[in-house]
């Protein structure tokens, strides 16, 4: 019985979605006045006999039952008004125009019903504990996001909110137990729909545990979505960050052994400079940041010109390439850079800080030249 159910399951979606590239095809390619009408029609006229049945057992898409009948009676009125005289004329365009309008419909009527679908699975995965089960909620996730950076649709998003997929993401972000891939992706999904409406997830996103969650798991990823962030929030999270003590335990992930999570910790860290108050860039300051990215500068150079023994050169002449490969080259001058043409300091509180950076990069370099050259990278690369 679950194998009959699951292939008029099966056939139900590969009709729908027949009709939905049908119904994009119409639009794209509407009726004109040098084709037979018959002809653009025929795949929905062929799918509808198909189609009857099933439908009509499916209170979900009576509506799409509906919008067929409507195609076709109009179908049938266009073939009535094939003359020349102007009233015939002008009636071919109405209708044309209505045939349109139902294709529009028919198209959002079938999203709506995969997108009833999609939350459906998602909320029914997600909620699963077996282990088994892992694949597919890394599976479901990728798809959802998929769907959600399609851009916005209020019909969608009342779908999310209410099944309360933000909570269900939430609560499988902070669980210790679930699968880091999991939350990595989760992770990924909460970022996307903060990119699908700020207006809405923000809010989720600044009042409850997301943040703390992302810093503690110190994934690659979650790092990473962290900097998503930062960027999409900008100042109510870099303020979040500073207020609950976090900004110390990203400045922290700069001594991880996976030069992965450094890298993105260093975006992180370029964002709360561009978006950071006094208060942030002080705590910053004070976890050492100055002094561990002099030392990260310092070994990446070492490694530059040990690396085989070839120099800088050879990688500048791809500069995404060098920038991937060295995440940390210039980066004292590139955190002045981004303090200096960041939006919440004052002019005199941007001087202050860039001598304070200057007078820690004298006392943490190992050398002379070292000071020269970082210092030379400071005041070169930036303005006062």
């Amino acid at each position: 019985m679950d194998q009959t159910s699951n292939q008029v399951n099966q056939h139900l979606l590969s009709l729908l979605k027949s009709f939905q590239k049908a119904s994009k095809d119409l639009q794209k390619n509407p009726i004109s006045s040098t084709q037979e009408p018959q002809s653009t029609i025929d795949p929905f006229l062929d799918l509808e006999k198909d189609a009857n049945l099933i439908f009509n057992n499916d209170p979900n898409l009576f509506k799409l039952s509906q919008l067929l009948c409507n195609l076709k009676s109009l179908l049938e009125k266009l073939l009535k008004y094939q003359g020349y005289r102007l009233p015939c004329i002008l009636r071919r365009q109405i209708i044309k125009y209505k045939i349109y309008q139902v294709a529009c419909a028919i198209e959002s009527d079938i999203q709506a019903y995969f997108d009833r679908e999609s939350v459906q699975n998602l909320v029914g995965t997600l909620e699963g504990s077996a282990d088994e089960d892992e694949d597919e909620k890394v599976k479901v996730l990728v798809e959802f996001e998929k769907r959600l950076s399609r851009g916005f649709d209020f019909h969608f998003q009342d779908l999310i909110l209410k099944a309360k997929i933000f909570s269900i993401l939430e609560h499988l972000l902070c669980d210790s137990s679930c699968l880091i891939r999991v939350r990595d992706q989760v992770a990924l999904v909460i970022a996307s729909l903060v990119r699908f409406n700020k207006d809405v997830f923000v809010g989720l996103v600044l009042m409850g545990p997301t943040v703390r969650a992302l810093i503690s798991m110190s994934s690659c990823c979650s790092i990473r979505v962290l900097s998503l962030l930062i960027k999409f929030i900008r100042i109510p999270l870099v303020d979040e960050l500073e207020a609950h003590k976090e900004i110390p335990r990203i400045i922290s992930l700069l001594s991880s052994e996976n030069v992965a999570i450094q890298a993105e910790a260093m975006d992180c860290i370029l964002g709360i400079a561009y978006y950071g108050r006094r208060e942030a860039i002080e705590a910053m300051l004070e976890a050492g940041l100055v002094e561990k990215l002099v030392k990260l500068q310092g070994l990446e150079k070492q490694s530059n010109v040990d690396d085989n023994g070839t120099s800088n050169e050879e990688m500048e002449s791809n500069e995404e390439d060098y920038m991937s490969n060295c995440p940390f080259e210039g980066c004292v001058a590139r955190f002045t850079m981004q303090l200096e043409s960041g939006e919440m300091l004052s002019k005199k509180e941007k001087i202050e800080f860039k001598l304070e950076i200057l007078r820690r990069v004298r006392e943490a370099s190992v050398s002379e030249a070292e000071i020269a050259s970082i210092v030379a990278e400071v005041l070169w690369g930036s303005s006062p």
